[in-house]
């Protein structure tokens, strides 16, 4: 098992606030010596903040515009690479997001669609579906849709990009990359109750002494530790695919029947490991970022309604799909009306991160050229109902 981030989470009182942001990646430094002493592979630390339309009040768009580039160059002088100015709630905050996106690289940030207490806020997922389309035209190949998503129900706290956002003190928390563990507990297993026996016991191993060294940093630094999210997210390299681990126990290919069961049995198991959890919690299928998946995705074996299935019993959403260039705002909006749906009828944190690839049409394939990214056949929004069988 590897860490996938260590995110530490703080407030701003101003776009140039930088106590804050230098405090926030010293400590990630010091916990990744850590850690990394402990015996684990942290593969990125991260910060986030509250929304920004707390530290950006009243200011105009190009003020906006300009803040935010200067928030990058903090970026660039602390050396880090990922880091989240929070969620926006409103729609004419929601408009500014591509023109941010266009001019940083190392910001990431997300929507609020809506939550159990508001239901769905209509107006902000239909800028958020006007947003996914702008980023995907404005800028280099749509690429800059890897840092928004549109949230539904999301808590902060949540260590994982692009639905990351902070609320009080300074706090962090650890995401996790562990399809190897998957990939373990049902290589050994020949029935479905004895993987969720072996998933149980591997797991709970490696989160109990997690959770202890996550602990001892919180006490040794004096801040808050809001837990880990036990997301099974796949890896970064490559070399263990969450599709694959799934096969192993016989239920023919990622997709097929059987695929929903395994799906909710991981995520019970994450349920009841004894540490305090946070995030999302749940089984993540990003389409583009697992060889497996995007393999049997360009094979039909599931599609975007699938997916959605597979999200009532798991995971955090719709995340990396590649969409055609040419959908509609209303296509893309009837996506995220299903995703805040589903998230408001069943309490649980969905988003939804969404891939229009410019100039390229449904079943296509994508040309990301990038180390967190696998190619793919690009989805058709609206699939025929035999479409993947």
């Amino acid at each position: 098992m590897k860490i996938r981030t260590i995110t530490t989470g703080i407030c701003l009182e101003s776009p140039g606030d930088r106590a804050p942001i230098q405090k926030a990646a010293q400590f990630n430094a010091q916990a990744k010596q850590e850690l990394e002493t402990q015996g684990y592979e942290v593969q990125t630390t991260r910060i986030s903040t509250q929304s920004f339309e707390n530290y950006l009040p009243g200011y105009t768009l190009f003020e906006i515009l300009d803040n935010s580039e200067k928030l990058e160059d903090i970026c660039h002088e602390f050396n880090l690479d990922f880091f989240n100015i929070g969620c926006a709630t409103t729609p004419e905050v929601i408009s500014i997001i591509p023109a941010i996106l266009k001019r940083t690289e190392k910001i990431f940030c997300s929507s609020t669609i809506g939550n159990v207490q508001t239901g769905i806020n209509f107006k902000s997922l239909h800028a958020s579906a006007q947003t996914i389309q702008r980023i995907s035209t404005e800028t280099l190949n749509g690429f800059g849709n890897f840092r928004f998503c549109a949230a539904a129900n999301c808590p902060p706290g949540i260590p994982f990009f692009p639905a990351s956002y902070h609320e009080g003190n300074s706090a962090f928390s650890l995401g996790l990359e562990s399809a190897d563990l998957l990939t373990e507990a049902f290589s050994n297993s020949k029935t479905l109750v004895q993987a969720e026996t072996n998933l149980t016991e591997i797991y709970a191993a490696h989160l109990i002494k997690l959770e202890a060294t996550a602990s001892q940093l919180a006490q040794e630094f004096n801040i808050s530790y809001q837990g880990i999210d036990a997301s099974l997210a796949p890896s970064l390299d490559k070399t263990n695919s969450i599709a694959d681990a799934y096969e192993k126990l016989g239920f023919s290919k990622f997709g097929h029947s059987g695929t929903l069961a395994i799906s909710a049995l991981i995520t019970r198991v994450f349920k009841k490991i004894p540490v305090k959890l946070c995030g999302y919690s749940g089984l993540m299928l990003p389409v583009c970022e697992d060889i497996g998946l995007a393999k049997r995705a360009s094979q039909g074996t599931y599609n975007l309604t699938d997916l959605l299935l597979y999200s009532s019993v798991c995971g955090c959403g719709l995340d990396t799909v590649p969409l055609p260039g040419n959908i509609s705002v209303e296509q893309i909006e009837a996506i995220l009306l299903d995703v805040a749906s589903l998230a408001i009828k069943l309490d649980k944190p969905l988003s939804a991160r969404l891939f229009p690839i410019p100039g390229k049409q449904a079943g296509e394939m994508t040309e990301f050229n990038s180390p967190y990214l696998v190619e793919c056949k690009i989805f058709n929004p609206q699939p025929s109902r035999n479409q993947s069988r």
